[in-house]
């Protein structure tokens, strides 16, 4: 699994080719019904058969690209330590610990070791932004009360 910083932005080429494939994928995929389909490389004429699943997260994939964001694929039962939990919330290690012990993300222990669910600490990083997104939203209804 690769860490936060090395995961890089897509180029400009790769932005351009990634949405106009999203579109042409999306239309495909629309016109998809059965649960796997094959799919042909041009290149060698190799063919492939793939969940549709498959070719749907392709299609997130390529429409995240297009908008230029870094893509990283985690399995979502992917246990992560206590250092790379708290580089995905972008947060110092102590303050995550600081988290767990409060009983604010689910852990389970390896040994001494602390491991938290990827799926756990994305979920806990969702719910504080929205929080944020919350605090923001009551301070200017605050301000708007107050005249400012």
């Amino acid at each position: 699994m690769k860490t936060l910083n090395e995961l890089k932005k897509p180029s400009k080429t790769e932005q351009r080719v990634a949405m106009a494939s999203y579109a042409t994928l999306t239309a495909a995929i629309e016109h998809i019904s059965a649960e796997q389909t094959e799919i042909e490389i041009e290149e060698t004429n190799d063919k492939i058969v793939i969940p549709s699943r498959a070719l749907k997260l392709l299609g997130d994939i390529l429409k995240a690209m297009g908008q230029g964001k870094p893509i990283s694929i985690v399995p979502i039962a992917t246990e992560v330590t206590t250092q790379k939990a708290a580089e995905l919330l972008g947060c110092s290690r102590p303050h995550l610990v600081k988290l767990i012990e409060e009983g604010k993300i689910p852990f389970v222990k390896v040994g001494k070791h602390r491991r938290l669910k990827f799926e756990d600490v994305m979920n806990y990083k969702i719910a504080m932004k929205n929080e944020q997104k919350q605090h923001i939203i009551d301070i200017m209804n605050f301000d708007d009360e107050i005249g400012l």
